[in-house]
């Protein structure tokens, strides 16, 4: 299910975003740089979240969904190429290709991820009467995914706590996983009542940090092959992990817990709205199960 929904969206995500840096994007070489890394593809986990929540409560895709998902995306993108350049993490591979900087130079890779950035704003101000700008700018800010980089940045040759290290991907990796949640539930539900917010946001939460906890696992136990970025960074800048810190099987088992969660959350709201189906949902949490022998 998941996959045919993937199937019809995304490529028209793809569009919305190629569309408007192609009309709006004035400089050539900016153009190219900006594209090069929204083309670099990825698995578009947001927008298709966004998408899938706001499908999950029973609304209709339409162009204005697009717009705000495509915009989420290019946020994220954004963040990629400024966390690859020597300044930040100092990564040559991102996606499976050279990651922005190695083809365009530093100051191009900036200025890409600056276009990025102020573009998504305006996309996402052109839909829903730029309803969603401010809580989207919340999430990516200095109060969401930028404060998450900052304590990411000062956790580096530190041995962080358990929940210091869980303050740093609420942030870093979570804010933008809870506004696509918690922006689709806006998106689909006229009069949401305290008990679905509660349960959505635990849903959004505990994914958000299984995403973060799995990548911590996959890091140490794939190849760069694999990975399509370069695989054992976390070690190399001595960064704490869940790994790091529960041992890789501890991380098995903070993962699945974390899953857990994310499973009764939808259960409740599956109880709370007949008119919800939480298959679509269900999938994103089996997408980051760890398989046997992995």
């Amino acid at each position: 299910m998941l996959n045919d929904f993937s199937t019809i969206h995304l490529p028209k995500v793809e569009n919305v975003m190629e569309e408007f840096i192609d009309e709006n994007a004035k400089a050539d070489t900016l153009k190219k740089a900006m594209l090069y890394s929204i083309h670099a593809g990825g698995k578009r986990i947001r927008p298709l979240l966004l998408l899938a929540t706001a499908k999950s409560f029973g609304t209709t895709i339409t162009w204005e969904h697009l717009a705000v998902a495509g915009a989420l995306e290019m946020v994220h993108t954004y963040s990629l190429i400024h966390d690859d350049l020597p300044a930040m993490d100092n990564d040559d591979l991102r996606r499976g290709k050279p990651t922005n900087h190695k083809v365009f130079g530093e100051g191009m890779a900036v200025l890409a991820g600056d276009g990025l950035l102020t573009s998504a704003f305006e996309l996402t101000a052109k839909a829903f009467h730029g309803e969603f700008v401010a809580p989207l700018a919340h999430a990516a800010g200095a109060s969401g995914m930028v404060a998450g980089q900052v304590l990411d940045i000062e956790g580096e040759e530190k041995s962080l706590t358990l929940d210091e290290l869980k303050e740093v991907h609420e942030k870093k990796t979570g804010a933008l996983l809870r506004f696509a949640v918690s922006t689709g539930v806006a998106m689909a539900v006229e009069k949401e009542t305290p008990k679905i917010s509660e349960n959505m946001l635990v849903y959004a939460k505990s994914f958000g940090l299984a995403f973060q906890i799995r990548d911590d696992i996959l890091d140490i136990t794939k190849s760069t092959e694999e990975l399509g970025k370069t695989a054992g960074k976390d070690i190399v800048m001595n960064k704490s992990t869940y790994p790091a810190l529960l041992g890789l099987d501890g991380a098995k088992q903070a993962l699945s817990e974390e899953l857990e969660k994310a499973k009764r959350a939808l259960k409740n709201v599956e109880s709370l709205d007949s008119n919800f189906d939480g298959q679509l949902l269900e999938e994103f949490i089996e997408m980051l199960e760890i398989k046997a022998g992995e």
